[in-house]
């Protein structure tokens, strides 16, 4: 049965707390208690991180209100330029021209890398796909596709329709695989396979749907492992498979990525509950990656993403 989630962060979240409070982690709710709230948007990749990181505070500050939601990162980083959310989740860098739009809205920010994601390309678990080269994904979903039978792409593989389900267009996962993967000088992939924002819905298209295919971030894939197959990816050096150990050593290439939280540097400043709730990301940032089923930093880069915190 296809599993929510952020039912599963949630449930995650509440043990990792229980734990936390045996060690005696956090500070005591009466004793430091800030009131306030936290607006924080964008990436529905991020989203079971960041809505882990409130849930988990809520319990040690529970007058912090944090609103966390999932437009995707093109629509997170419009509604953060435009200063109506203290936080950005991305699934890609922030683009020059939404660097420009938040010059022009007056925002300042600072970008926090909290994770690795393995972008995973999924099927129908009875398709029989099991590796598929880099040129192949282009093939794909490339703006140029004329794929429209697995044996189109292969003659190996099984005589199927091919039916994609992929990232809505303000999706930072859609633009990396555009831009990063595809690499298409439009930045666009092909317009014929069903899109959506929210990545449970691609769970359940491509797990419906015998010749289906799409992709999306590897805690999605890891989620829901028994209703979909995950495909190994061959970009020269042999096939070799999404997971935690092939995304953190760089050998799952090019479909390895970093995921970001952008802070307003104002909110930060002169808003306790938005510097707490990023204080307590940060300091408990291994846990709740974990928690969320999300792939931990190493420590070169979580040291660089708390230098970053203290430098605010």
């Amino acid at each position: 049965m296809f599993r929510s989630k952020t039912l599963t962060a949630t449930l995650s979240a509440s043990a990792l707390l229980l734990t936390l409070a045996a060690c005696g982690g956090g500070s005591s709710a009466d004793e430091n208690a800030v009131s306030g709230s936290v607006a924080v948007d964008g990436s529905s990749t991020v989203y079971p991180m960041s809505n882990t990181a409130a849930e988990l505070l809520s319990e040690e500050q529970p007058d912090i209100e944090v609103s966390v939601g999932f437009s995707g990162t093109g629509g997170g980083f419009e509604k953060f330029c435009a200063g109506d959310i203290d936080i950005s989740d991305a699934s890609r860098p922030i683009k020059d021209e939404e660097k420009t739009a938040c010059e022009t809205g007056g925002v300042e920010f600072t970008e926090l890398h909290v994770a690795t994601d393995a972008l995973t390309v999924v099927t129908h678990p009875d398709l029989g796909v099991d590796c598929l080269t880099t040129d192949q994904v282009v093939q794909l979903f490339g703006p140029d596709s004329k794929i429209t039978n697995w044996k189109d792409l292969d003659p190996s593989f099984p005589d199927q329709k091919v039916t994609g389900f992929i990232p809505g267009t303000d999706s930072g996962t859609y633009d990396y695989m555009a831009a990063d993967v595809v690499g298409h000088e439009s930045e666009a992939l092909r317009e014929d396979f069903e899109s959506s924002e929210d990545d449970n819905v691609l769970v359940q298209g491509v797990s419906g749907t015998k010749g289906g295919v799409g992709f999306f971030g590897y805690s999605y894939f890891e989620e829901n492992a028994d209703n979909l197959k995950a495909v190994a990816i061959d970009d020269g050096s042999g096939c070799v498979e999404p997971s935690s150990e092939t995304a953190r050593d760089g050998s799952y290439t090019p479909l390895s990525r970093p995921l970001f939280i952008y802070v307003k540097n104002s909110a930060y400043a002169d808003n306790e509950a938005v510097s707490t709730y990023v204080d307590f990301y940060v300091e408990n940032l291994t846990d709740i990656a974990e928690s969320a089923q999300f792939i931990p930093l190493n420590d070169e880069d979580l040291a660089e993403t708390q230098s970053a915190v203290e430098a605010l």
